[in-house]
């Protein structure tokens, strides 16, 4: 089979992570993996890096038609059947348009939602919907968000099978998690995309209630430069900014967790998944994260992690403190969210989920 990913984004977040690691999976697996992206240097590098090949349509609205003939000439050029998979809904209507004009049959399309948002109740938004072939949440308040303008006016229902909720996954090995740092200072690590709404200035206000604690922040990510340049001069207002590292961040995050004691992802928009908190999950790390997205879906508040209101500095700074200066609690908590991260959320069962819907119409 061809499975062809469109991507339109021209950074690097969770949604390009979660396309990469299906990528990798189908290539492993003997499928002919094709991504068709906007020529996006900081997505297609990464992509290249791993052997995916890539190719490039002027990607962006409801009404590119250039990258329609594109991605038609694309699918015209094999005669297997494809799967193409797409990440949002103008992405989706160009591939239904690039289906139609080759009129070829055999070829499927395959929509994730990857944001809890309403549906769009716009003519187009409403084609699309009624046609792709299956439409993908990756958790269950994506879905519920979706259905909340519904009002029975798009031809579609929350039972239609052409519906799935598939809580994301890592398609990474299977490492055995590792003791915490035996030196140095207590570590929180925040993992993702430096932006807006990822409460960084709540961690940052967090920080500045625990002067004075053996406690460090380890920033891991990349944003834009005037929203991070924004972020280091609110640290040096603060008076943390000799408590906080900044590297890079990098594809592969395993050293950074583990070199650190717990998690902090206090997002202030609803989180539609979350996939650098099951990173840490996976290494044994506790997290504390914001209760406004999906988070609860797999992170019970005391179990296998904390979850905090959002925009609440002052509650953030207690449970940090809390992990901070609690190795036991952070050894339990850490232990289950490990477990939960195996028996739940590990790739075997997300390939098992989404097995059905890349191998049937």
């Amino acid at each position: 089979m061809r499975v062809i990913h469109v991507l339109s984004s021209v950074m690097w977040s969770g949604v390009e992570r979660y396309t990469l690691d299906l990528c990798r999976h189908c290539r492993d697996t003997g499928d002919d993996v094709l991504v068709v992206s906007r020529d996006a240097r900081a997505v297609d590098d990464v992509f290249r890096h791993h052997s995916i090949p890539v190719a490039f349509a002027p990607l962006g609205g409801f009404f590119a038609y250039e990258a329609v003939k594109t991605l038609s000439a694309i699918i015209a050029s094999s005669d297997a059947p494809a799967l193409i998979h797409c990440h949002n809904t103008r992405d989706a209507f160009t591939a239904l348009m690039a289906r139609k004009l080759t009129g070829r049959p055999g070829i499927r399309v395959v929509l994730t939602r990857h944001y809890v948002k309403k549906a769009g109740r716009s003519p187009l938004h409403k084609f699309v919907y009624r046609n792709v072939d299956h439409l993908i949440f990756v958790s269950a308040i994506a879905k519920e968000a979706f259905f909340s303008n519904w009002g029975g006016r798009l031809a579609l229902e929350p039972s239609d099978p052409r519906l799935h909720v598939i809580h994301n996954s890592l398609n990474i090995p299977d490492l055995p998690p590792v003791p915490e740092p035996a030196k140095g200072p207590v570590t929180a690590i925040y993992l993702g995309r430096l932006a807006p709404d990822k409460g960084l200035e709540c961690i940052i206000d967090a920080l500045a209630l625990l002067k004075g604690e053996k406690l460090r922040l380890r920033l891991v990510g990349t944003g834009r430069p005037d929203y991070v340049d924004s972020l280091r001069a609110k640290a040096v207002a603060a008076g943390v900014m000799n408590m906080i590292d900044w590297p890079r961040h990098k594809e592969e995050a395993l050293d950074f967790i583990r070199n650190s004691h717990f998690g902090v992802a206090p997002s202030s928009a609803p989180e539609a998944f979350g996939l650098s908190n099951i990173e840490c999950m996976a290494q044994g790390r506790p997290v504390i994260a914001s209760d406004n997205g999906a988070q609860p879906e797999y992170i019970s508040d005391g179990k296998e992690g904390i979850l905090v209101p959002p925009g609440n500095p002052d509650i953030l700074a207690i449970e940090m403190r809390r992990l901070a200066t609690d190795a036991e609690l952070r050894r339990k908590l850490g232990d289950a969210a490990r477990q939960r991260f195996v028996s739940r959320l590990a790739w075997p069962r997300f390939i098992e989920k989404m097995q059905p819907i890349y191998t049937t119409s």
